[in-house]
């Protein structure tokens, strides 16, 4: 589908679930199962529809080409055509009553540094590279990382209330600190409890903390003070593990704005309106694109 044909409007604030109305063409119903979401298609339509608080999209479904841990290896979606779609820019973001998707890319306790590869066609999610050799954290990292899609970090945007960063023009990232270890490729039901303003090399890099609605502790957990009760330490190791992985690499420690403190749930939800709103601007192509895949 176009680019500008995803999405016409963007609405909502930062204390309530914010929708976005979307403009394309096959609806799909959203199940709970095991592993995360399936989506079914629940009818198809010739004419493109438009619509407020619903969710639509093909089936999706995962294909790996290459081998895992190799420069060639890309983890890809498909609807059930078999048609290529972008993680990034074709699942839903919102699903209603304060609830998102999430796509793991990491899994936890693992170390290769998987990401969405934001210049390739249908943004497949591939491992990172650095002067051509694939990239690992220096040690695992503790919970399940991914991104909210439909969400872009500006980096011609400067934050006032982090030190004035501009965005590192990638996804919003998560970590989703549930029990259960995740596979690459996973899309999740979450729910935000809190965000971290991380600052890397000068540039913001918000980590969203988040549980997966089918974890045993989900419906204990709805803001930064239950993480706090029932996940005790978890905020600081978040904070602490992404200030201090690049230093057995010889850099410096990241940093923190906020304080060096995460903010609450409320704040989530602002820094995913901001940012979904700016992906909808880079779609629409109201804002240059570069080098990034908008298909």
């Amino acid at each position: 589908m176009a680019a500008a044909a995803r999405v016409i409007a963007i609405a909502g604030n930062s204390t309530a679930a914010a929708s976005s109305c979307l403009l394309i063409k096959t609806p799909f119903a959203l199940q709970r199962c095991s592993n995360g979401l399936r989506f079914n298609n629940v009818r198809r339509s010739s004419k493109r529809l438009f619509s407020c608080n619903a969710i639509y999209n093909p089936q999706v479904q995962i294909k790996q080409e290459g081998q895992p841990e190799t420069l060639d290896y890309r983890v890809f979606f498909e609807d059930t055509s078999g048609k290529k779609i972008s993680p990034w820019h074709d699942v839903p973001l919102h699903l209603g009553d304060g609830v998102f998707s999430f796509i793991v890319e990491i899994p936890k306790e693992s170390s290769a540094k998987m990401e969405v590869a934001t210049d390739e066609l249908y943004t497949p999610i591939k491992q990172d590279t650095k002067k051509g050799k694939l990239r690992y954290y220096p040690y695992n990292i503790n919970w399940n990382y991914g991104l909210l899609p439909q969400t872009w970090e500006d980096p011609s945007l400067a934050n006032s209330e982090v030190e004035g960063a501009f965005g590192d023009n990638d996804p919003v990232d998560v970590l989703e600190i549930g029990e259960s270890r995740r596979k690459i490729g996973d899309i999740l039901k979450v729910k935000p409890l809190a965000a971290l303003a991380m600052i890397d090399e000068g540039e913001l890099d918000w980590k969203i903390v988040a549980i997966s609605l089918d974890d045993p502790r989900a419906s204990l957990v709805n803001d930064i003070d239950d993480v706090e009760k029932h996940f005790p330490g978890t905020l600081t190791a978040v904070r602490d593990w992404f200030r201090d992985y690049k230093i057995p690499d010889g850099k410096p420690a990241n940093k923190f704005g906020l304080g060096n403190k995460a903010a609450n749930k409320d704040y989530a939800l602002k820094v995913i309106t901001e940012t979904n709103e700016s992906w909808a601007k880079l779609v629409k192509r109201s804002i240059p694109a570069g080098e990034l895949s908008l298909v």
